[in-house]
């Protein structure tokens, strides 16, 4: 897990936070245009306009993991987001290739509220209770620690882009799965490939122990208690809102949102999914879009040229705010840093990590291909 208080007291050059926009773009351009095919810079759809408009690609979490792989000539991946992917980037890289992240602050809240300490005590506990039968599935949004426990038991990492796809392979494989940290994605997942929420128990890591009314033996799926803090906010009555506002209007949300929204919702799906059904919109159209709000605030700038009205499903405080410790000041600064020869916030995950951690990741890509 990262220890975001380590780098509390890590600070840029005054001058980069002082500087103004435009010319803190400048430098951007100018280190970017410097460094060449040496350098290549992702961003997750998360980010904030001003980092998106200097990204070679841009993409959610499976669509980076998998484009980070076509980059082999460049020396340097400077990756805005926030710490796992920059993990997950460094582990499906070449060894002679550097990933960076420009704030080291820029964690995960869902991804730290499971460690691997913390899965070893929920592994011991339930394979007490359950013997062999169980698999563990880990959100890609969780750390190469916790990647690494589950390859290292047969397991595979999932994203929302190919829940359904990799969940069901994991029912093939057997009769139950632990799936975290995200609460919410597992049980979207499972009930809409057929598990009744009588079949689904709850582990709190804080506890240490597992919720269920019921004979254990009726058990699917073990979700963890973790969730985005992000898709948290959205609630059934911002829908009901909504819909009584606009009757014609189509809401689109995110899996890692509450079951209650998701079932309201006229439809849900990875960030991809969402940019897709958004794209897919005709002429007066009008989508109320339940993710974080950077993104919604792109599509709704960009639809609005083709007539379609797009909406924030909740216009309040629904943005990362980790992913958005990245910005121009950051990108600014580690780009001057790296032309001049100096690597600044390197993100390496050690052999055997990488090892374990790889097992479950290679296992979902070629589940995905």
């Amino acid at each position: 897990m990262l220890d975001l208080k380590a780098f509390e007291k890590q600070t840029i050059p005054a001058m980069y936070e002082e500087a103004k926009d435009n010319d803190l773009k400048e430098i951007i351009r100018k280190q970017k245009e410097k460094l060449g095919k040496k350098l290549v810079l992702l961003a997750h759809h998360y980010q904030k306009d001003d980092i998106v408009e200097f990204a070679d690609e841009v993409g959610d979490s499976l669509e980076l993991a998998k484009k980070v792989q076509n980059y082999k000539q460049a020396e340097t991946i400077v990756f805005c987001g926030v710490h796992f992917m920059a993990e997950t980037a460094d582990m499906l890289t070449d060894k002679k290739q550097k990933v960076l992240l420009p704030d080291m602050t820029a964690g995960c809240s869902m991804a730290d509220m499971a460690s691997a300490d913390q899965l070893q005590v929920a592994w011991h506990k339930l394979e007490a209770l359950f013997k062999e039968t169980i698999l563990p599935v880990t959100y890609i949004n969780s750390t190469a620690e916790v990647k690494a426990f589950v390859g290292r038991h047969g397991g595979v990492t999932v994203t929302s882009g190919n829940a359904k796809e990799v969940v069901s392979w994991a029912f093939t494989q057997k009769k139950r799965i632990l799936f975290l940290p995200d609460q919410h994605l597992g049980r979207n997942t499972a009930y809409h490939l057929g598990v009744a929420l009588k079949q689904m128990a709850m582990w709190h890591p804080a506890t240490k122990d597992l919720s269920y009314k019921g004979n254990l033996q009726d058990v699917r799926v073990i979700l963890w208690e973790g969730f985005c803090s992000v898709h948290q906010q959205f609630t059934p009555l911002q829908i009901k809102r909504m819909r009584k506002l606009f009757p014609d209007i189509k809401v689109i949300v995110h899996p890692e949102c509450r079951k209650d929204v998701v079932d309201l919702a006229d439809d849900f799906g990875s960030t991809a999914k969402l940019i897709k059904l958004t794209y897919e919109a005709k002429s007066k159209d009008r989508l109320a879009i339940g993710t974080d709000n950077n993104l919604v605030g792109r599509l709704q700038k960009i639809m609005k040229e083709k007539g379609v009205f797009v909406h924030f499903l909740n216009p309040m405080a629904c943005a990362c705010l980790t992913m958005n410790r990245i910005d121009l000041p950051h990108l600014a600064w580690i780009l001057d840093e790296l032309a001049a020869g100096r690597v600044e916030n390197q993100i390496t995950v050690s052999a055997d990590t990488t090892k374990w951690a790889q097992v479950a990741l290679n296992k979902m890509l070629e589940l995905t291909k």
